[in-house]
């Protein structure tokens, strides 16, 4: 494992901090503190922010060059990401559009789709959301039940979304639809690029336990959809999502874990529970899953030097990161005391904690990666292996739509 940059790398961060603190002051935490309390009013800072990288050439630091990006390495991506953690701007709503949407177009994507989508991404015109999730569709992905069935240049759309970030604030979105049901589930789906403003999409914020509504559940009733606006084949868009999927990995190493470690060594230090045996153990462990976050980071960034994608490390990480979400959320708790319940940002940080062990893979889906892919242990059983999907229990095609399928060209 590497600790240090190597010269070219400490060169770009070098690069990257001198710029970001021209542009920004050092990070506050009070445009996290608006995110968490769902006031949206980071919205336009955070337009004009990406717009201020597009213009400076620091958007889409992966990207190539050909496609407005600045052609550079993974590494080079986590770096700046940890820089620009340091200082205060509006940075997040863009993530699903530049880590998740750009790149899966410029793998998959036509000319004209790579035309029409890329640029205004990077400049901020556009924020995308992911509409993969449904009801009985989260961990198991592959489950979705949301049908599209071709209508002449359109495909029509009906089905329900659900967990959505950001779908209340989008312009674009990313959309897996069912388009075979004669195929085993992870076949006959395929991946759409859905207007938002396109009539029949009901977007209704939920609303969470902090007060906040960063989730959506997102209704499609014969939404059509230009037979253009397909990303990949028809009926292969199963492998189009993991090129999605791999994109969000890269970032997962690019940050530094959950942060905040010396605000809570601040607030402990300031309050009456110092000599509390009990709670002075749980700042200590808090400091030891900070600490281990970051050596882990360190793994992943060392690999990605190498050209090693990540792999099962990326769910050790999510793992203890959820682990340490619990943990400083009970924690800021026990050092406040009763006072706890009325100081906002504390209690936002204990309420938040079931966001981060749920959003990106529950702890379950992960425990089971890391149980299969690490140490080698059976997977589940899987009883609708090759199975069509209308045979299974939870299918059933919508009434108001014909069931015929569409065939992958042979």
């Amino acid at each position: 494992m590497d600790f240090d940059d190597t010269p070219e790398e400490a060169a770009f961060r070098a690069e990257a901090r001198t710029w970001l603190a021209s542009q920004a002051g050092p990070r506050t935490g009070d445009l996290h503190r608006k995110v968490m309390g769902g006031d949206e009013s980071y919205v336009g800072p955070s337009r004009a922010w990406q717009r201020t990288l597009y213009d400076a050439e620091w958007a889409g630091i992966m990207w190539p060059k050909a496609y407005g990006g600045r052609g550079g390495t993974v590494v080079q991506g986590s770096i700046f990401a940890q820089e620009q953690q340091r200082f205060e701007v509006a940075a997040g709503l863009f993530m699903v559009a530049i880590t998740m949407v750009g790149p899966t177009i410029i793998a998959h994507g036509t000319d004209e789709q790579k035309d029409r989508f890329l640029d205004p991404i990077l400049r901020g015109d556009a924020v995308w959301c992911q509409l993969f999730s449904e009801p009985g569709a989260g961990s198991d992905l592959a489950n979705l039940g949301t049908r599209a069935v071709l209508d002449g240049d359109e495909w029509v759309v009906n089905g329900q979304k659900v967990w959505t970030s950001h779908a209340h604030l989008a312009d674009w979105g990313i959309l897996l639809a069912r388009t075979d049901l004669d195929a085993p589930k992870h076949r006959g789906i395929t991946f759409f690029l859905v207007d938002m403003s396109s009539p029949g999409i009901d977007v209704r914020p939920l609303r969470q336990i902090t007060g906040a509504a960063h989730f959506n559940e997102v209704f499609f009733t014969d939404v059509r959809i230009p037979a253009a606006n397909v990303l990949g084949p028809v009926n292969g868009g199963w492998g189009v999502t993991m090129t999605t999927l791999t994109s969000e990995r890269g970032a997962i190493g690019g940050g530094e874990g959950v942060t905040g470690w010396n605000e809570i060594r601040d607030l402990f230090l300031s309050s009456d529970r110092t000599e509390d045996l009990v709670v002075r153990q749980d700042v200590i462990q808090a400091y030891i899953r900070s600490e281990l976050l970051r050596f882990l980071g360190y793994r992943m960034q060392t690999a990605q030097s190498k050209g090693i994608a990540p792999g099962p490390e990326s769910s050790v990480i999510k793992l203890l990161m959820s682990a340490h979400a619990s943990h400083i959320g009970d924690l800021v708790e026990a050092v406040n005391g009763a006072s706890g319940m009325l100081e906002g940002e504390w209690a936002l940080q204990f309420l938040n904690q079931w966001n981060v062990r749920i959003g990106g893979g529950t702890d379950q889906v992960q425990r089971n990666v890391i149980g299969e892919r690490v140490l080698g242990l059976p997977g589940e059983p899987r009883v609708d292996k090759g199975v069509p999907f209308r045979d299974l229990a939870r299918v059933g095609a919508p009434a108001n739509l014909p069931t015929e399928s569409v065939k992958a060209p042979s």
